[in-house]
């Protein structure tokens, strides 16, 4: 089963935009490398340079717990900066 993990990011100053993107890196590629095969991708907002959007892909069964141990860290980390939304998506067939 193919599934994603969808974190948005609005951050809370709009001026932390250099400074997140810094820490944001930083947090991907920590995580990445703890993740195996999850591939990560993360999104700006065209038009709104605040919102962010931080996608997690993975196969396989999905964990009860409303999202994978490493899209809950990641959107923990992130409520440090500004308002999140985690939702964990099936893929339609």
């Amino acid at each position: 089963m193919k599934w994603v993990e969808v974190i948005r990011l609005r951050l809370a100053d709009g001026n932390m935009k250099l400074t997140l993107e810094a820490s944001m890196q930083r947090l991907i590629n920590g995580a990445a490398g703890n993740t195996g095969q999850t591939p990560i991708r993360v999104f700006r907002r065209e038009k709104l340079a605040s919102d962010v959007c931080v996608v997690l892909f993975h196969k396989g069964k999905k964990p009860k717990t409303g999202g994978s141990a490493l899209g809950l860290h990641l959107a923990a980390a992130l409520m440090e900066v500004g308002l999140v939304n985690h939702t964990v998506w099936d893929e339609f067939k």
